[in-house]
């Protein structure tokens, strides 16, 4: 996974790269340099010397060769040969030789077919472009890396307090099921007066996060234990009923109905209460068969749908097994499967168990696209107001959805009905022959 890179690496990747920069202009400068002093200082030079000297030749035949420290004249090829043992039978233009060490640079120039071999020793003028070119470069060249380093100094010293200030945030654990008392040591930053003014605006969040997250336990903690309360009296009081011998079939029918339900809330209470807490480590994370739970819903919904002609078929081409907690897992298809028979007066309802995914296919009305937006919001409830419940299953899914990583895909259309999918990828599946419920 890819870690961003902090600021002082960000900073000194900056100043390696300024000082990269700086060595690539010096290097290109003294490249350039040479081209110069070889181009122009050095062969126009020698150009010069042997066009003067033909000039001076047609006027005085008797003009003697040139003959200087670095520069020697030679009339014929033979004598160039014997004195530095130098082929010179070539066209005319510059040629370069090494002799005994020496960087001799040869020019043979022609006119009314006459030679002129001009040898030059370079040597000299290599030794002071060096001395009063490369060594003043060298020094500009240390001199900038060294206002490189100390600038780069400065500058880390400068943005250090936000590294500190990042540090001591992240030793705290928010992950402890108490959380530390949040603690920035102040005087590390009394230097800097924005990074003071930071660090109180952090201490003074984590101060509110900690009374966030206090009152969050705290009422968990009560509305669990209150909400178990009557939900156990009822319980209590439908197996006292259920114990009356005088009781018809059709109020025993009833009470069971309402064991059944009180069950249901005190298993949605628990996954509910969980699911508001921040860790999911008290959630139970077994390998689940969301076939059966897919049955258990269709049969909790019996009750909805005893009054509307609506078949609900559910094909089974995968047997479906994810790691997950039973309780989220009836909540997220519950909530789908009921909103299904809730938005459909007739027809069918097909629920079909694919390779990694479950969708939920209804013949009602269908819905608008731009309603289609629309249906996660809490409390929206679309152009069928009249109808029950409040408005919040899909708040509840989309939620679940988000907190597990289990994407989910609306598509409808007006008078063609809904079709809903939950993809579960780390799902592990079995193929199996079709059925209907």
């Amino acid at each position: 996974m890819y870690k961003p890179k902090g600021i002082l690496s960000k900073l000194r990747r900056a100043f390696i790269l300024q000082a990269a920069f700086i060595s690539i202009a010096v290097l290109l400068s003294v490249f350039i340099a040479s081209l110069v002093i070889d181009e122009i200082l050095i062969k126009s030079a020698i150009e010069q010397e042997a066009d003067y000297y033909w000039q001076q030749k047609q006027l005085n035949q008797d003009f003697n060769l040139p003959n200087t420290s670095n520069l020697e004249g030679f009339a014929s090829a033979a004598k160039l040969m014997e004195k530095f043992n130098i082929d010179a039978d070539k066209a005319p233009g510059f040629y370069d030789h090494i002799v005994e060490d020496k960087h001799l640079v040869l020019h043979i120039s022609e006119t009314d077919n006459k030679k002129l071999f001009l040898i030059y020793n370079r040597g000299q003028v290599d030794t002071l472009a060096a001395y009063y070119g490369l060594f003043p470069l060298s020094i500009v060249l240390i001199f900038l890396y060294l206002i490189l380093f100390f600038t780069y100094k400065f500058s880390r010293r400068t943005i250090s307090p936000i590294s500190l200030l990042a540090r001591e945030v992240n030793k705290i654990d928010f992950k402890q099921t108490l959380l530390p008392k949040f603690e920035i040591n102040k005087e590390d930053f009394s230097s800097d007066q924005e990074i003071e003014v930071l660090s109180d605006a952090i201490i003074h969040l984590g101060e509110r996060l900690q009374a966030f997250i206090s009152r969050e336990r705290n009422f968990t903690r009560d509305a669990s234990h209150e909400i178990r309360s009557p939900l156990t009296v009822i319980n209590i009081a439908a197996d006292m009923l259920l114990s009356e011998q005088e009781l018809s079939k059709p109020a025993k029918s009833s009470i069971e109905r309402i064991k059944r339900a009180t069950a249901d809330m005190l298993e949605l209470t628990e996954a509910f209460l969980l699911l508001a807490r921040e860790s999911d480590s008290q959630l139970s994370n077994d390998t689940v068969n969301i076939n059966d739970v897919i049955k258990e819903e269709i049969e909790r919904v019996d009750l909805i749908n005893n009054e509307k002609p609506i078949e609900i078929i559910c094909s089974e081409k995968q047997t479906l097994y994810v790691n997950a907690s039973d309780k989220v897992l009836s909540v997220l298809l519950g909530n789908l499967i009921r909103n299904a028979i809730t938005y459909t007066e007739q027809g069918t309802i097909e629920i079909i168990i694919k390779q990694h995914s479950v969708s939920v296919k209804d013949s009602g009305k269908g819905i608008e696209q731009a309603q289609l937006n629309q249906i996660f919001k809490p409390y929206y409830r679309g152009e069928n107001n009249n109808k029950p419940g409040h408005g919040v299953g899909l708040t509840i899914v989309k939620r679940l959805s988000d907190r597990f990583n289990w994407p989910i895909n609306f598509s409808s259309q007006p008078g063609k009905g809904t079709t809903v999918e939950v993809s579960f990828e780390s799902a592990i599946s079995n193929p199996r022959r079709e059925k209907q419920i």
